[in-house]
């Protein structure tokens, strides 16, 4: 994997010139270029749909006492890493706000990268976020960055062939493996790739049997037995013919355009497949429905992973001050209401969720509440990137997993990466 921007901070002005000349047209790529002396804040985010109306709001908001310039990173998620991890590493001061997946926090601020938030500024932060949330934007007892969309998957399912959803993970396979008996939209849709996802679908399915994959302090492999009944339910899916034939290379989007074509049953998925079903299939749209994510066992609820992005300010921003204020606009409650109507992300701030205009176009979002406060967080560790690259590597393809040597091997191998020295894997 190439990174096209690497060059050492002394280039940064140059590079944002290159960058900016290279987005849309708009009023606030203008910004970018700031030769007038101005201060210009710089965002650095994932692409997210109508995001640049959230940025929009924020440089009016600050009624010309800075601008606010956004950069798109990388769809994919390595990909947003590296970018930002090789610009950091050369002390690069273009970049003031950083858009960091929840499991990239602890190693940021362990490298120095990124600022504490102090003071009213933590205050405002810590101030109606749910706990899980911001449990990802803590590192060693320090919050390190503001929770701006939280995510937690659902089942999803269609209503006129599964009245009535499936509570556990095996009822879910029983279910599908009649539907495909009878001919009829059988197929159970999940992340099986070798990347991330797959290893949220491990940290989910370990939650919910209440085991561990490291210690709480993320020092020690632990990959007990709740993780071994995980690996075993991840292999049942796997090999279960009612499985999509895909399942080694399905990734989050294509399992979302999967289950659009109207052949497939069940889908764990995070919720942004809602408002694409609505676009995308307007039939199918009215007996899409979800449900919490299944359980292992009968007596017990499922356990969802949380997921989304925190918003961090670079160490090396020149403009810390406005940087702060602009993170916080931007993951303000009527921002995230926005986002959540408009792009479909959970907003981490929990009376958005009571928001009566919220009812209509998100009708999930008691669904989502209710997991939130239940969810379980994934191992937090600086070197998570080495974790989750060797879970994906030994998992994949699920079909060939088998729990107990599956399971020593993680041990060992986990242990290997847990005492890493290095950032980059």
């Amino acid at each position: 994997m190439r990174f096209a921007h690497r060059v050492p901070g002394r280039r940064g002005r140059r590079l944002r010139v290159a960058l900016c000349a290279a987005l849309v047209a708009s009023p606030l790529v203008a910004a970018c270029g700031s030769d007038d002396g101005g201060i210009t804040v710089n965002v650095y985010y994932s692409i997210e749909e109508n995001f640049d109306k959230v940025i929009a709001n924020c440089a009016d908001a600050a009624h010309g006492r800075y601008k606010v310039a956004f950069t798109a990173l990388p769809r994919d998620a390595d990909d947003q890493r590296e970018q930002m991890v090789r610009r950091l590493a050369a002390g690069d001061s273009d970049m003031d706000i950083l858009g960091l997946d929840v499991t990239w926090v602890a190693e940021f601020a362990q490298a120095g990268w990124i600022a504490e938030w102090t003071g009213q500024d933590k205050a405002d932060i810590e101030q109606g976020t749910l706990a899980g949330p911001l449990t990802t934007a803590r590192w060693q007892g320090k919050l390190f960055a503001a929770p701006k969309n939280t995510n937690v998957q659902l089942l999803w399912y269609r209503s006129d062939v599964v009245p009535t959803p499936p509570k556990t993970w095996s009822e879910m396979l029983d279910m599908a493996a009649r539907l495909k008996a009878e001919h009829k939209p059988a197929t159970v849709l999940m992340t099986g790739a070798q990347y991330e996802g797959l290893v949220v679908q491990f940290s989910t399915l370990t939650a919910g049997a209440g085991g561990k994959i490291l210690s709480d302090d993320g020092s020690k492999a632990v990959v007990d037995d709740g993780a071994v009944r995980a690996l075993q339910a991840l292999r049942d899916v796997a090999t279960s013919p009612a499985v999509s034939p895909s399942l080694s290379n399905a990734k989050e989007d294509n399992i979302r355009q999967e289950f659009e074509k109207g052949n497939a049953a069940f889908e764990l998925n995070w919720p942004f497949v809602y408002a694409s079903m609505g676009k995308s299939n307007p039939e199918l749209a009215k007996v899409f429905k979800w449900a919490p994510y299944p359980a292992l066992d009968a007596n017990k609820t499922g356990t969802s992973t949380i997921g989304g992005y925190d918003l961090a300010v670079s160490t090396y921003s020149q403009h810390k001050p406005e940087a702060f204020e602009v993170a916080k606009c931007l993951r303000s409650a009527e921002n995230q209401k926005y986002s959540a109507i408009n792009s479909g992300v959970p907003p981490t701030i929990e009376s958005v969720y009571h928001d009566p205009e919220m009812a209509e176009p998100y009708p999930m979002r008691d669904a989502i509440l209710t997991e939130l406060k239940s969810a379980a967080v994934r191992p937090v560790t600086p070197v998570y990137q080495n974790v989750s690259t060797l879970v994906s590597a030994i998992l994949s393809p699920p079909s060939g997993i088998d729990p107990p040597k599956t399971a020593e091997r993680l041990r060992t191998e986990l242990q290997d990466a847990l005492d890493s020295k290095g950032v980059l894997p």
